[in-house]
């Protein structure tokens, strides 16, 4: 049982799987950074209270599933989502759906995906792919950050579906209710939408945790982290914002460099001048994060350490911001009418 399904590497993995499972109903024009900006999937969030793999928990994107909610909720699709409690029915329900031709998207862990290289299996529970047929006990497998289609046994399906931990996908899947023709006037009412959704959790969120005001306040608190924690753990947490930056689900340069796509590809619909000159911000900011990211890796594995390179790290951050919040709101300047 195999369906006609046509695997696409994308850069993120629920974007791409956003966008590969509208590809039909869209006739291919919801691409992966339409789909991700109309999910408004940019976001920034330091939670110090909850800790993952030893770090703090450290987000650069929206929580998991809601980009593919929020895109369909604004292309007016039904979307159906399911939890289980049994693996059976979790597994029957999966193979009932493939057998009336829906290929499914599905949240997992990371850490037991055996296609994936040893370095890059974390106890992450985020992850999303596409199962798309089976073939005697072998299901077939598009994720989008792997250049070709794979396969999972049965046991190593289920064992992904069911991970344990912080975010457990409790057998997740997700698929979109009907395949009904999406117009450009829907995707045009759909790019607004996205964009101020993206506007208020980047500036509206209250609190110093989230958002633009999230990232300045962790450029901050890395300045006092050396003191505070100690070379060796103020290196490790460095490694953890890296983590989760530059290697799980693409993170904060990658998701800058979607945006900044998603608004190009905005302005071919909305014909909208400032569109084009905010997308310059958003591949700046991505540079930026990039940068951070080495300097942070060069105190995590000892090449730096002194005070001045922490503050140098902080800065970074603290200058994020700032561009971030510049974009965001000249994003929330645009008439639209």
């Amino acid at each position: 049982m195999k369906l006609d399904f046509e695997h696409h590497q994308s850069a993120h993995c629920e974007s791409g799987v956003t966008s590969s499972l509208l590809r039909e109903s869209s006739q291919n024009k919801i691409t992966e950074p339409l789909a991700f900006g109309i999910g408004a999937g940019l976001f920034f969030c330091y939670i110090p209270l909850i800790k993952i793999n030893n770090g703090p928990a450290i987000a650069f994107r929206t929580f998991p599933g809601l980009i593919f909610k929020r895109t369909c909720n604004a292309l007016g699709i039904p979307v159906v989502r399911k939890k289980f409690n049994s693996k059976e029915q979790a597994e029957s329900y999966l193979k009932d759906r493939l057998e009336e031709g829906h290929p499914v998207g599905c949240q997992v862990g990371v850490y037991y995906l055996s296609y994936f290289p040893r370095e890059y299996r974390f106890h992450f529970n985020a992850h999303n792919l596409i199962v798309f047929g089976k073939e005697d006990d072998n299901y077939l497998i598009s994720d989008p950050v792997m250049e070709t289609p794979t396969k999972l046994t049965s046991y190593e399906l289920e064992r992904v579906r069911f991970a344990k931990g912080a975010l457990a996908p409790k057998g997740q899947l997700y698929y979109p209710k009907n395949d009904k023709i999406i117009t450009d006037e829907q995707i045009k009412k759909a790019i607004i939408s996205g964009i101020k959704n993206n506007v208020n959790q980047m500036l509206r969120i209250p609190g110093n945790f989230a958002g633009v005001k999230g990232i300045k306040y962790t450029g901050k608190k890395i300045k006092g982290w050396r003191d505070k924690l100690g070379l060796q753990k103020a290196g490790s947490y460095l490694a953890q914002l890296v983590r989760m930056q530059e290697e799980i689900g693409t993170g904060g340069g990658g998701f800058r460099y979607i945006y900044a796509a998603f608004l190009q590809e905005a302005y071919a619909y909305l014909q909208k001048e400032e569109l084009l000159e905010i997308s310059k911000i958003f591949t700046q900011s991505g540079d930026l994060w990039r940068t951070a990211a080495v300097h942070a890796a060069g105190i995590y594995k000892g090449r730096l350490g002194s005070q001045e390179d922490f503050d140098q790290m902080g800065d970074y951050l603290i200058e994020i911001s700032e561009l971030e919040k510049n974009a965001f709101l000249a994003l929330k300047k645009i008439k639209w009418a």
